[in-house]
């Protein structure tokens, strides 16, 4: 066999054509992504500056911005402590019923949004199952949102660190604990640091898809203004009055501002896997 021939057996791919699959994937992106998107600031340009910049400052609008990127941070920052710890247990023990417990971690996302907000709001609602032992109001109170917005995000981080923590090897914890090492220090010096990216990538997919929940939020949050009303309420009730524009000026807000800290976390996430792991 000749090395031309070689050559080419080489440049085999199971899926035939780099020009034909990147085209087909530009394609898609364009058609389900950027068109979409690009509509919303195109719908946007159409009001002029002085309507727009009336639209997005209006008090009520700011603060559902507030509201709901406060929430959506803090949702994402328990999901980060609290979805490690779960990801830990189903990882690191064996105990009956691990691989139920291990299916429910996706119930959330395969219950419609609209049946996790229902049952959300009768559970923690003054008179709910869970609402009735506590002295203060959960349902219709920003604690409310957080506790909806926990729920649909908890399978990001939990599915994104399980994996690392399957694949790291069990030698290193034994070598480190052989040289003295307690506990607490394997784990902040071994482990964590080969965590940290899978964290921020689960992080930064919970903060994005609290932010834009709307099923799950819209019954527990009560939406009075200026308190629980969140922004894509907000933008539905334009639609409702058929304010397109400034429910896209709204919109257009929402993803900048989005944009923009996903930008943040994947630098930060770049960096960590650069630092930690020698990519």
């Amino acid at each position: 066999m000749n090395i031309a021939t070689e050559g080419k057996q080489k440049k085999k791919r199971t899926i035939p054509g780099f020009g034909l699959t990147m085209g087909f994937t530009l394609l898609y992106l364009t058609i389900i992504v950027l068109i979409p998107l690009s509509m919303v600031f195109l719908n946007t340009f159409s009001m002029g500056f002085q309507d727009f910049w009336a639209t997005i400052t209006e008090p009520r609008v700011v603060a559902s911005y507030k509201l709901s990127f406060l929430t959506a941070l803090t949702a994402a920052f328990v999901n980060a402590v609290f979805g490690v710890l779960i990801a830990w247990v189903l990882t690191r023990y064996e105990f009956p019923g691990k691989r139920i417990i291990d299916g429910l971690v996706d119930l959330p996302f395969a219950l419609p949004t609209a049946v996790a907000g229902i049952t959300l709001t009768t559970l923690y609602s003054p008179n709910g199952w869970i609402g009735q032992f506590f002295s203060f109001k959960i349902a219709f109170t920003p604690i409310g949102i957080i506790i909806a917005l926990i729920f649909i995000g908890l399978p990001f981080v939990v599915r994104m660190v399980q994996p690392v923590l399957e694949n790291i090897e069990k030698g290193m914890e034994e070598a480190s604990a052989s040289l003295g090492a307690n506990r607490m220090q394997t784990f902040i010096k071994i482990i964590f640091p080969e965590l940290i990216p899978a964290i921020l990538t689960g992080f930064a997919l919970s903060f994005a898809r609290a932010l834009g929940e709307y099923g799950s939020v819209v019954f527990i949050a009560g939406n009075m203004p200026f308190k629980t009303e969140i922004s894509p309420l907000i933008i539905m009730t334009k639609l409702e009055q058929y304010d397109y524009e400034g429910a896209t000026a709204v919109a257009a807000v929402m993803l900048i501002i989005t944009f923009i800290i996903l930008f943040t976390i994947n630098i930060l996430q770049w960096w960590t896997g650069k630092r930690y792991s020698g990519k």
